[in-house]
């Protein structure tokens, strides 16, 4: 069955600092035209550092859409043009301080295909050292150590409900136990 669809026609409805909105008009693969709704988003990345110990360092920040402390892996947009790897070293820098000696991919997390195109690249990275963070103006954030195990009783009890940061707990702890990490080293 073919699955494709067609824009024939786009149309701005919003553009703005983070984001841009298109209301679309696309040609199904059946011949019907139906509206899409698309937010576009420049991408970000989201680094996991794990500290020598094996536990890892998370941010704490209030979430205006959520209007909440929402506790994360240190994340942040793209800026135009930038390389993703470079973007996750600036942000692992930023905001927690840390730079590392490796550096692992995760790969590719689609945060909600039914609306965004937005893509987020996940990294893990080891051998830390503190440099000094180095916030952006409009950041206020508490870094939290938390064990290896207790992130990921947090990911199953609900407590760590951001999906970049679950992913990437996640896909480096199978690709560890699964001796396939380092074929992910960066």
């Amino acid at each position: 069955m073919e699955t494709k669809e067609k824009t024939i026609r786009k149309v701005y409805v919003f553009r703005g600092r983070i984001l841009t909105v298109r209301n679309d008009d696309a040609l199904m693969p059946n011949g019907d035209v139906r509206g899409r709704e698309v937010v576009e988003h420049p991408g970000g990345v989201c680094v996991l550092p794990i500290q020598s110990d094996g536990s890892v360092l998370l941010v704490e920040q209030f979430r205006y859409p959520y209007m909440e402390d929402v506790l994360e892996a240190p994340a942040g947009k793209l800026e135009p043009g930038e390389d993703p790897f470079e973007a996750a070293k600036r942000e692992l820098r930023e905001e927690t301080g840390m730079v590392a000696t490796e550096w692992f991919e995760l790969g590719w997390d689609y945060p909600s295909p039914g609306y965004t195109n937005e893509i987020i690249r996940l990294y893990a990275a080891r051998g830390l050292s503190d440099v000094g963070q180095e916030l952006d103006d409009d950041e206020f954030l508490n870094v939290k150590k938390v064990s290896f195990t207790s992130a990921l009783e947090m990911i199953y009890d609900n407590e760590i409900r951001d999906s970049k940061t679950a992913m990437a707990v996640l896909k480096y702890k199978d690709l560890l136990n699964l001796g396939k990490l380092d074929e992910k080293k960066i």
